[in-house]
């Protein structure tokens, strides 16, 4: 595991070299990458000239979510699978082979058609994706207050998407295990331990707000990892650990106090409340 960096997380706005100089600077080990970014410096410099960026920088990619609204018109999904080889063919070379995406909690559609609209869509991606060598992330969203919002439920379960995987049935589809949805779907630590390497493609770490119920949390308003203990943060780490999950850690506190923080001062914050989980939880 390695603590990344993705600075719209923490409400930094940067372009890629600014991001690898400041993940760098703050401690980081890795940054998120922006497929669409490299794609235009790629088509304005050279593939090598991107790959050279992150070669000096000494940082691991984290991720690259898809680029496109797969969920959208039929003419809007054909075009991004139209482009989407080029784009898992210039990630694979530069070397970040986990993408991800999410699914809704809830839907205007019944189960079973949404369920089917998913596979739909998703299972053409997923063969684009593993042709190049790439594994999916999808994360589970959970928060009971956002599932009130429309007519019908659909996946928010940890289970629920690792069902919706296996229909999937490409093989290189697995979780995004965000903690703050594991804590709002009132999973279970034996649920986590569970989980195999091949389960969890990606990783966010977080903590709640204390003295709220799980259900009445708000997606939005989350912490920086260890701040309040809500979320047992260090254990979870523990767990991943032991299944060998070697990708990326991403803090994701959807904090305003971490938002109205100049880029430096947030990254630094961001990357003790790592360091202070990964001590907790006796990593290296």
């Amino acid at each position: 595991m390695f603590k990344n960096l993705n600075p719209g997380a923490i409400g930094i706005q940067t372009n890629m070299q600014e991001g690898l100089q400041l993940a760098r600077s703050a401690g980081f080990d890795g940054l998120e990458l922006s497929i669409g970014e490299a794609n235009g410096l790629a088509q304005e410099h050279s593939v090598d000239y991107v790959k050279d960026l992150w070669d000096v920088s000494g940082l691991k990619m984290g991720g690259w979510g898809l680029p496109f609204n797969w969920r959208g018109s039929d003419a809007e999904y054909d075009e991004g699978l139209r482009q989407l080889p080029n784009l898992a063919k210039l990630a694979a070379y530069l070397g970040c082979f986990r993408s991800t995406t999410g699914v809704l909690p809830v839907s205007d559609i019944p189960f079973k058609e949404n369920w089917d609209f998913h596979i739909k869509r998703l299972q053409p991606i997923s063969r684009i994706l593993k042709n190049h060598g790439h594994s999916l992330g999808v994360e589970f969203i959970s928060p009971a207050t956002l599932r009130s919002t429309q007519k019908h439920l659909f996946t928010h379960t940890m289970d629920a998407v690792l069902g919706l995987a296996a229909a999937i049935g490409t093989g290189n589809v697995g979780l995004l295990f965000d903690m703050w949805h594991w804590y709002t779907c009132h999973a279970t630590i034996d649920d986590v331990r569970k989980l195999t390497k091949d389960d969890v493609v990606y990783v966010h770490i977080n903590d709640a707000p204390a003295g709220i119920d799980p259900d009445d949390q708000i997606d939005h308003v989350r912490c920086l990892p260890g701040e309040t203990g809500v979320i047992p943060v260090a254990v979870l780490l523990q767990i991943l650990n032991d299944i060998d999950y070697l990708g990326p850690v991403t803090a994701e506190p959807f904090s305003n106090k971490v938002n109205a923080m100049e880029p430096q001062a947030a990254a630094a914050v961001t990357v003790r409340s790592l360091d202070k989980a990964w001590n907790q939880a006796g990593l290296q």
